[in-house]
């Protein structure tokens, strides 16, 4: 059975329910990311990397962080948690099961 993909989701709402500012904020952030692929995959200007995708979740804006990066860049992974922390920003926690279900 493959393992599981562990991923966090940086939502653009603080912690007291107030919206975060600028209204881009997600896909600055994940375009800041990008360089930050796979060994062997091409860099492209053009696309996000696999591990940080800016979204859209039940009308807020987030990033979706997957936990691989932690090991190819713990600094680029401690960056993003700690934007978040800076930003008073809500984290969650998920896990991406192989068959595309969440635990």
């Amino acid at each position: 059975m493959t393992d599981p993909v562990r991923q966090i989701i940086i939502k653009g709402v603080t912690s007291r329910g107030s919206t975060f500012r600028p209204s881009d904020w997600a896909e600055r952030l994940a375009g800041v990311m990008a360089q930050f692929r796979p060994p062997g995959m091409a860099a492209s200007h053009l696309t996000y990397s696999p591990y940080t995708r800016p979204t859209n979740i039940d009308g807020v804006k987030s990033v979706v962080v997957d936990e691989r990066l932690r090991a190819l860049e713990p600094l680029a992974w401690k960056f993003l948690l700690d934007f978040a922390k800076d930003n008073d920003l809500q984290i969650v926690e998920v896990c991406m099961l192989p068959d595309g279900t969440q635990a």
